[in-house]
């Protein structure tokens, strides 16, 4: 078994990760967040008690900034368990 590149490992589960948050941070500004979240709850058996609140393009620069971040983190800390685990 071949050895896992840390950074590069971190870098794409990093972008994965804050892509699909700044997917999510789009519906938002584009309204149709509430209705995906009133959807997957109805769907689940769950009744809807959150509502999304209004679009902030801070907010939404914090929200991929930190996710991107942890998202890095955790695909370098799974790279490392996996080379860790093939020596």
């Amino acid at each position: 078994m071949q050895t896992v590149n840390l950074h590069k490992s971190g870098l794409t589960l990093g972008v994965l990760i804050g892509l699909s948050h700044a997917l999510w941070a789009a519906l938002v500004g584009l309204g149709l967040a509430q209705p995906i979240v009133d959807f997957l709850f109805w769907m689940h058996f769950i009744k809807p008690i959150y509502t999304i609140g209004p679009f902030n393009i801070g907010i939404a620069v914090v929200l991929i900034t930190v996710t991107s971040i942890i998202g890095y983190v955790t695909g370098l800390l799974l790279a490392g368990i996996w080379n860790f685990i093939q020596k």
